[in-house]
């Protein structure tokens, strides 16, 4: 089931069903007017809504045409808002390139930080900047939203509370994440609103390539129509959703609606490397940073800029068949004039 939440001049959207191919949609507002609402009551309503997906694929002339530009993210806002950086081959390459060392253990437990939930930018929406050296870069993720997971969920069944699985842009303000984090306190306004994919899949939709609590697919990110990044979202994840529930529900029960990211998808090289990028033949990458941290590793300088007013990001992931499965993250950089 693939669902949707279109603008309606509400906080939170209209709850759509949208078919397999991206082409139709229906409301269901006779059922629950939102996904959040629809998280609340999972167990009585999935059935229902799994039903009205199914006479939508089945009757070709049911719904209305869908319009991706209409959309805002499924949860325009959401209750917990937490991301992980499962890619631990990605955490290496950012902190070498401020300085940092890596201590071992982010090999053996996740790191994760609590987002800002409360205002998630549509994905076809800007990101707003006030000033281009705060060193704005996009982080092409996947995400997952829950339901109720009670506290110190086991691993053994921390998979099965994953209802829905979308894509995320993390924006980060790089050049404010050392003086933040140099306070010992965590992001914040070097964390900007996250943007998600128009559509979130039940984890069904995704077939043989959602195994292990892993999506099996190249997650592509272009950066002004030109391609960045192709890496596997299946490769080179240190920790699966499975594991980042584990970690988030550690202390505390997640309340459904709660989103969990993978962190900035990141594959190594064939030969362990820390990759090409796609120019050269890698898979490239999903962020700006690491193929500044490539180009000091070659060169001593990093010859990339991060993102600058009238850049387009855009980012999806493809089925084998080539048929987009989430819609696209599609945004412009542009100056806040507040």
């Amino acid at each position: 089931m693939k669902l949707a939440s279109l603008e309606n001049g509400s906080r939170d959207g209209s709850l759509v069903i949208v078919t397999r191919d991206l082409t139709r949609c229906i409301g269901v507002s006779g059922i629950v007017p939102t996904l959040q609402q629809a998280l609340d009551n999972w167990g009585k309503l999935s059935a229902e809504l799994e039903r009205q997906a199914a006479l939508l694929e089945r009757e070709q002339d049911k719904g209305e045409p869908f319009d991706p530009s209409c959309c805002r993210s499924p949860l325009p806002r959401a209750y917990q808002w937490a991301d992980g950086s499962a890619f631990v081959n990605h955490v290496e390459l950012v902190r070498k390139a401020r300085g940092a060392e890596m201590p071992e253990s982010f090999w053996t437990e996740p790191l994760m930080y609590q987002g800002g939930s409360d205002s998630f930018l549509d994905p076809h929406g800007d990101i707003v900047l006030a000033k281009e050296d705060w060193g704005a870069d996009f982080e092409a993720e996947v995400a997952i939203v829950t339901n109720d997971v009670p506290m110190g969920v086991s691993r053994e069944t921390a998979l099965d509370h994953v209802v829905l699985i979308m894509l995320a842009n993390d924006v980060s303000l790089r050049n404010l994440i050392p003086g933040e984090l140099s306070k010992g306190f965590g992001f914040f306004q070097s964390k900007p609103s996250t943007a998600f994919s128009p559509i979130a899949v039940t984890p069904d939709e995704l077939g043989a390539a959602w195994q292990g609590g892993k999506v099996h697919l190249p997650l592509l990110s272009q950066l002004n129509g030109k391609p960045f990044g192709k890496p596997d979202a299946g490769i080179d994840m240190t920790f699966d959703f499975g594991d980042l529930i584990c970690h988030a529900a550690r202390t505390r029960p997640l309340c459904a609606g709660t989103v969990i990211g993978s962190g900035t998808v990141s594959n190594k090289g064939p030969d362990g490397s820390p990759g090409k990028p796609v120019a050269d033949g890698g898979a490239g990458y999903s962020c700006i940073a690491e193929l500044r941290m490539i180009e000091t590793i070659r060169s001593g300088n990093a010859r990339t800029p991060f993102l600058s007013f009238g850049d387009v990001v855009d980012i999806r992931m493809l089925a084998e068949t080539g048929a987009s499965i989430f819609g696209s993250i599609t945004q412009r950089v542009v100056r806040h004039h507040g």
